[in-house]
């Protein structure tokens, strides 16, 4: 069996910190073969640069995949094309820098990872991710030989995330979707053995509006004017999921939701 751990949006300073102290352990206690992360705005908020890139591998995620926010800080786009265990989504035009996906050996055999961004309600709009994650995955397994391959699905809609999840079953081992920062509650398994979940949720401050300050974002809807959205302090928690697959077809054996409340870093 290999378990893979994703964790959904990494959202600033209290989210890095509290996912970069609590990975060692959570490793261990959990038996976790293989960490994945979604790092978007794991910068204030807003994108990612080369140095949290750097910490949060080191911490021991494996890939750190992004979305919509993936070039706000300046300095990752020539980063970008230096680190092959961070993906940009793959449905970016052809001669953007970086990559889309990667695989990676493991002592349990290869995994593969995909980022992909959604369309619907989303900015920039990108290439039709449907059709360019299929051809993915059907390159991955012809030429890379990996068969336990997980997709993070970056998209606003549930309706989008339940297509890609359904598109993929029985090709994938596992579709788990992000931006929304909500941790949602549909956990499963397909029949074709791919393991969904619409929204693995974020890790940042709970005491927040996905994150940010309550009182700006509050301030926000109440005025329609423009305001800056800090990213909120306090107590945090991380949010995400935990796979079970057959490392030798790749089918999902199990899916769980992963949440850890009250980690207060101040």
């Amino acid at each position: 069996m290999l378990r893979i751990l994703f964790l959904g949006d990494i959202v600033g300073e209290p989210g890095r910190k509290a996912v970069i102290s609590r990975i060692p352990e959570l490793r261990r206690e959990r038996e976790i073969d293989f960490v994945i992360a979604n790092g978007e705005n794991a910068a204030g908020g807003r994108g990612i640069t080369p140095k949290i890139s750097i910490d949060l591998l080191r911490a021991g995620i494996a890939v750190i995949t992004l979305g919509d926010h993936a070039w706000d800080q300046p300095e990752i786009v020539s980063y970008m094309g230096t680190e092959p265990r961070l993906l940009r989504p793959i449905n970016y035009s052809l001669g953007t820098p970086g990559q889309g996906s990667v695989v990676l050996e493991t002592t349990k055999g290869k995994v593969g990872v995909i980022n992909a961004q959604g369309r619907t309600f989303m900015q920039p709009p990108l290439d039709n991710p449907f059709l360019i994650v299929a051809e993915e995955v059907a390159r991955l397994r012809a030429e890379e030989d990996v068969t336990c391959l997980f997709v993070d699905f970056h998209a606003e809609t549930t309706s989008e995330k339940i297509a890609m999840g359904r598109a993929l079953d029985g090709q994938v081992s596992a579709v788990v979707g992000t931006h929304t920062h909500v941790q949602t509650a549909d956990e499963q398994v397909f029949p074709g053995g791919t393991a969904f979940l619409c929204d693995a949720g974020m890790c940042g401050p709970l005491v927040s509006v996905l994150g940010r300050q309550v009182e700006a974002i509050v301030e926000r809807f109440q005025t329609s004017m423009p305001r800056r959205f800090p990213v909120a302090r306090g107590p945090v928690g991380l949010r995400g999921a935990i796979i079970d697959l057959d490392e030798t077809t790749g089918k999902a054996l199990k899916i769980e939701r992963y949440a850890e409340d009250f980690i207060d870093l101040e």
